[in-house]
């Protein structure tokens, strides 16, 4: 089964979506569609991601919004922007698939072909 933690506003978004979906329907796999603004996710749940993605908090944020420079995240610490995340869901860059084990930003879609 695969997890989409999903904006459904963005475009990257929705082809990973799309792309995920297809290649689901081949695989016989489900998807389960997480809309992160409207079901948060909680620190612990990021840092769950984190470890799957294997990467740093700030490899994960979206560091152009305007809500990373006004909470004056530049530098800040791994807890403070695991905090800042699940404070701001926007902050987490999207969309982000993963298989329970091992995790990647959609960003390009294609990255989630690394699943197949």
């Amino acid at each position: 089964m695969f997890t989409i933690y999903h904006n459904p506003r963005c475009s990257k978004s929705r082809q990973t979506l799309s792309l995920l979906e297809e290649q689901a329907q081949k695989e016989n796999q489900d998807i389960h569609i997480i809309e992160y603004l409207k079901t948060p996710l909680n620190p612990d749940d990021i840092r769950q991601l984190l470890v799957q993605l294997d990467c740093s908090a700030l490899s994960m944020m979206r560091v152009k919004e305007a809500d990373f420079s006004e909470q004056s995240l530049k530098g800040a610490n791994e807890e403070i922007l695991i905090n800042a995340m699940a404070n701001t869901p926007k902050l987490i860059e999207r969309p982000i698939v993963t298989n329970g084990s091992k995790a990647i930003i959609g960003r390009p879609p294609e990255n989630v072909l690394d699943f197949f």
